[in-house]
């Protein structure tokens, strides 16, 4: 080698170390970032905590422009005064304010040991207005470890994308909000909802395609999209997915490979991380289909007998369901054969359940009809329990039975053609009774249970770390001394906001309606005389519609439902009276008056109505000709404070009546419904004649 040939490299040797010491004096969180690349996306990161003492040590990200992520951070609490501190200052130093810790408060730190937790600067500062967070003790004035703030920071933030393409079925939207790495909002959505098998699809590439996924709707559901109209929707990316995974969302037709609309999405998008949490899931058996984001079924076939495992993000107290249809070409509840799985504090079960109503299980004419055990209608509870297990408030429960059994009452699972199922979950009632489903199907779900290859669509489960029902409708309450009357009719339930959100019960998907309120309270005063007039049905034929008005100490209702035992602690006060043999008989049942949905709603969007006025202005009201039944009561001094007026044949649709020994004493204004109030709310009008 020459001597210039040797100057030459030794000069690039010089630049390119000149290259690595500028990368690693001006940019390491650029070089951190590469290395977080492959784990999950935690915001933008800062760098690691300076230790200077007390073995302060971990990672900060910016999630946004308030708040930071501590990922694996230490510290041996062994700080006199010591608090997170931040300020604008060049260094940590007294000049400064304290961040509150990790549950919003300003107590001196304790012992940490590789946790991970966000901290929300104080009174809405942002992180580009400081320049250094530390753990900082504030009687010796020492800093025991820092990070700083870069230069001309630019934190994560919502940012906004483009607008739905108007392709076809009237797909558009306003820009389209990227909230966070797994969050979407999209703004004045609109869709016709008359494409044939469409959903929310997502996928790479620089077009949709039919080699893409589903993407839950708005409330979960994994089922062919319903019509939207200028509807603000947030859509959350399934199991471990984000933004940074995906090219774009369509409005996409699985059956005609149809892409009715979309938005792209960019590469580098600097959003906040989501706070999510991602419980990833591994199923034992080979088979796996998402039913909806928080229940999937899994299963394997072997021999005459299949097992199954059902998975659900459920509460303590819910149930999950599953089964075949009761009809061969479509999805039907009525007619069905299911399994009802659930977990209490001691043990999982398995029951066996046959649907011959859409109402809980009561008797009509000596037989059991509705949602009733198969050993409570002559049948023989089918599946056994193989494991039970809740964790990370995951309720798991496997179990097996027969292709086809013995029992009359059970459906054929079919291996040569492929299957209609159903399935629900929602809450227990007091009985350990599936109660109304909170989460069901409105579409065809068809699985083919002996396929050649395992087939899998399952994801992780997915829940946000505060997740709260939506507000209550208005609570009514009857008061006025001059009203005596109450005309007594159905209605629905309402979802979250009407009777289970009013009343804290678990619902059985219909409620009284009180002069057209959904379950008033009533108060009433002792020596008076008041008339029901009852419109709950009064064919004993019907499972789904007869209901007896009853009024008892018992918030619950259904009275007639109760054993002999329970009926015997339950003081009846009006709408019962009992046989020479004992046996209760309802008195006001009168012909049926019912407020119902319009053809083709959807009962699931109960919640999207913010006030109970504009969901009765929804409804429809339907009365059978035919004078009421009267329930006359006069309370007297023997009388409880408080009763409940309620169904005799169903639970949970009622609620209180307050008796008064004086009006005087209730507040003015506190309560106040009156008689001429009212008179304006329809449709209880048509009840007067």
């Amino acid at each position: 080698m020459t001597l210039s040939s040797r100057v030459l490299c030794l000069r690039l040797q010089h630049h390119l170390l000149l290259v690595i010491l500028t990368i690693f004096l001006l940019c390491p969180a650029a070089l951190a970032q590469n290395e977080e690349e492959d784990g999950p996306y935690r915001g933008k990161y800062l760098g690691k905590l300076n230790s200077y003492h007390h073995q302060v040590s971990g990672d900060v990200y910016a999630v946004n422009e308030y708040t930071f992520l501590i990922v694996g951070f230490n510290y041996d609490g062994n700080g006199a005064d010591t608090f997170f501190w931040s300020g604008a200052s060049n260094r940590p130093g007294p000049q400064g304010f304290i961040v509150p810790d990790e549950y919003g408060k300003t107590n001196i730190l304790d012992r940490y040991h590789n946790k991970d937790f966000t901290l929300t600067l104080p009174d809405r500062k942002k992180i580009t207005e400081i320049k250094w967070l530390a753990v900082y003790d504030l009687s010796s004035q020492n800093n025991f470890g820092d990070v700083y703030i870069p230069e001309e920071f630019d934190p994560p933030m919502s940012q906004l994308g483009g607008t739905f393409s108007k392709r076809s079925h009237n797909v558009s939207s306003s820009s389209v909000e990227i909230l966070d790495s797994k969050t979407i909002r999209i703004k004045d959505f609109t869709y016709d909802g008359r494409g044939k098998r469409t959903f929310f699809w997502t996928g790479v590439g620089p077009q949709p395609s039919s080699r893409g996924s589903k993407l839950p709707d708005e409330r979960g559901y994994l089922d062919p999209i319903r019509q939207y109209n200028k509807e603000t929707i947030e859509l959350e990316l399934p199991g471990d997915k984000t933004i940074f995974d995906i090219d774009w969302i369509s409005v996409y037709d699985v059956a005609d490979n149809e892409n009715y609309g979309h938005v792209l999405f960019n590469d580098k998008l600097n959003v906040p991380p989501s706070l999510v949490k991602v419980t990833p899931f591994e199923f034992s058996l080979p088979n796996c289909r998402q039913l909806h984001k928080d229940m999937q079924v899994s299963w394997e076939v072997f021999g005459p007998q299949i097992t199954f495992q059902l998975s659900g993000q459920v509460g303590a107290n819910d149930y999950m369901s599953f089964g075949i249809s009761g009809s061969d070409v479509s999805s039907q509840m009525i007619g069905s054969d299911v399994v009802v799985a659930y977990i209490d504090d001691i043990r999982g079960y398995t029951v066996d359940y046959n649907i011959t109503s859409l109402a809980p299980c009561v008797q009509v004419l000596g037989q059991n009809k509705g949602v009733c055990r198969d050993d409570v209608v002559g049948g023989l509870d089918s599946f056994q329990l193989n494991t039970y297990s809740r964790k990370d408030g995951i309720n798991t429960i496997s179990f097996r039975r027969t292709l086809k059994s013995s029992d009359d009452g059970d459906k054929e699972i079919f291996l040569d053609r492929s299957n209609y199922v159903i399935w629900a979950f929602g809450p227990l009632d007091s009985n350990n009774e599936p109660a109304f489903h909170t989460y069901y199907p409105k579409s065809d779900i068809v699985i083919d249970f002996n396929t050649t290859e395992p087939v899998n669509d399952c994801f992780a489960f997915t829940k946000r770390a505060e997740t709260t029902n939506p507000p209550v409708w208005e609570r009514t309450r009857i008061t006025d001394a001059t009203v005596r009357t109450f005309n007594a009719y159905l209605g629905p339930s309402g979802g979250l906001r009407g009777y289970q959100g009013l009343t804290n019960h678990v619902s059985s998907g219909l409620a009284w309606y009180i002069n057209g309120y959904m379950i008033p309270e009533l108060y009433l005063k002792r020596g008076l005389t008041y008339t029901f007039k009852v419109r709950g049905g009064n064919n004993p034929h019907s499972p789904e519609h007869y209901h007896p008005l009853v009024i008892t100490d018992d918030p619950q209702g259904g009275y007639d439902r109760l054993s002999d035992a329970k009926q015997s602690e339950i003081r009846v006060l009006a709408g019962v009276e009992f046989t020479r043999r004992g046996r209760p008989k309802p008195t006001a049942a009168g012909p049926l008056c019912l407020s119902r949905y319009p053809q083709n709603s959807d009962r699931r969007l109960d919640d999207n109505f913010p006030t109970f006025k504009k969901f009765n202005r929804s409804l429809i009201t339907e009365c059978v000709e035919g004078e009421p039944a009267l329930l006359e009561i006069t309370p007297n001094i023997t009388w409880p404070d408080t009763v409940y007026y309620n169904s005799f044949t169903h639970g949970n649709m009622g609620w209180k009546i307050h008796i008064v020994d004086s009006y005087t004493n209730l507040k003015s204004g506190s309560v106040g419904l009156s008689w001429s109030l009212c008179i304006i709310l329809l449709p209880w009008l048509v009840l007067q004649n």
